[in-house]
């Protein structure tokens, strides 16, 4: 598993313990890759360098990724600078180019999880690990500093909310990166199909771009879908909202906001902002505790959270789903894992939400509230 993250880092333990409770000295905004191994019954980690030498790259068969760290070296060494010289292979083009041809090898599909309040390291690997082994996926995590420093109750909700708000930016550099790098990895495999269908049908534009077509539809892209859960969509509401954001870029197939801590008032103006491929899927549950909980602070009460209200449900791009009283939920704020999964209609619904298909077919569309149920028939249940 590769997690990226802007968290601090302790000395070097070869564990989970490597992480720290605070933002990169180094500034929110500068992230760092982590690859994490299971090792019996506890997890190694170790930090990617930034830039990945061409030994390591030609020692794991990257020939190419290899040539570009020689030359950068080289135009190093004669002084000059980007963007006249060749950059370095940096550790998330690393990353992309070990999982992407493999997720495609494998015909397995990427999620990119953001956690939320209160959650140290080991909870996010153990959250992606029981993920990618429940839905089939490969899990990237972005971890930022969401452990309240280590205090309790309303200071910790308080804490992690400022660190949330600092870590904006960070997740904002993921997807642009994330999108840049599928983006590459996609058009240089329709690239040399195309050349394969020209050759084989020469000029003949109606025979190789319909092949094309399919090849793009049904065998060239790994499906990239977002899950945010709980206080990680306050993160995206801030990317979405900031001056820095570049909305035209198409990453992702689902963007799942999973018992999102944010404002429902008001929630369609960012949330309408959101570009995907096909569907952003919001979960409710009523009965949501964490949510109730988090609307109550010391000496004020905060507005109803997106995640257990279902009014005012005005988004004119969202699929609202409602899980409320649904078979094996009951108070949880995490229903995509544990018991919920226990019902076959729940694990099926987030089997295809993770994996970038449709969920609607599943469920009952309640057109005077404009959100979906699952259906109240138990043999469907």
């Amino acid at each position: 598993m590769y997690m990226v993250t802007n968290r601090n880092f302790c000395k070097e333990t070869g564990d989970l313990s490597i992480f720290g409770e605070d933002l990169n000295q180094a500034g929110p905004n500068e992230l760092r890759m982590v690859r994490v191994t299971k090792s019996g019954k506890s997890w190694k980690a170790e930090v990617l360098p930034n830039e990945i030498s061409a030994e390591q790259l030609k020692k794991e068969g990257l020939k190419d990724l290899a040539k570009q760290a020689t030359q950068a070296a080289k135009d190093k060494k004669k002084g000059l600078e980007l963007p006249d010289a060749t950059p370095p292979v940096y550790a998330s083009q690393y990353v992309a180019h070990k999982l992407l041809p493999t997720l495609r090898a494998r015909k397995k599909h990427l999620l990119f999880l953001v956690h939320g309040f209160n959650n140290n390291v080991p909870d996010v690997v153990k959250r992606a690990a029981s993920l990618a082994k429940s839905f089939g996926v490969e899990v990237v995590p972005f971890t930022w500093p969401a452990n309240g420093g280590g205090i309790k109750g309303v200071p910790s909700y308080r804490s992690d909310k400022r660190d949330a708000k600092a870590s904006i930016g960070a997740l904002s550099r993921c997807i642009s990166s994330l999108h840049h790098y599928v983006a590459t990895f996609n058009q240089d495999a329709l690239r040399k199909k195309e050349l394969q269908l020209r050759k084989q049908y020469g000029n003949s534009a109606e025979d190789w771009a319909d092949r094309l077509t399919a090849f793009a539809e049904d065998a060239c892209p790994v499906r990239v879908s977002m899950m945010l859960h709980s206080m990680g969509n306050y993160l995206l509401k801030g990317v979405l909202q900031s001056s820095v954001y570049e909305g035209g870029k198409l990453v992702f197939d689902n963007v799942i906001l999973a018992s999102a801590d944010t404002n429902n008032e008001d929630h369609a103006v960012w949330v309408d902002k959101i570009n995907c491929r096909k569907r952003v899927i919001i979960t409710i549950n009523e009965d949501d505790s964490a949510l109730k909980a988090s609307r109550i602070k010391a000496g004020e009460e905060q507005k109803a959270r997106l995640g257990h209200y279902t009014r005012r449900l005005d988004s004119l791009q969202a699929v609202y789903v409602d899980f409320t009283k649904v078979p094996n939920v009951g108070s949880a704020h995490a229903y995509f894992e544990g018991d919920a999964l226990k019902n076959p209609r729940i694990k099926e619904f987030f089997s295809r939400a993770i994996n970038g298909d449709p969920v609607e077919d599943l469920l009952d569309y309640d057109v005077a509230r404009n959100l979906y149920r699952f259906p109240r028939n138990k043999k469907k249940q």
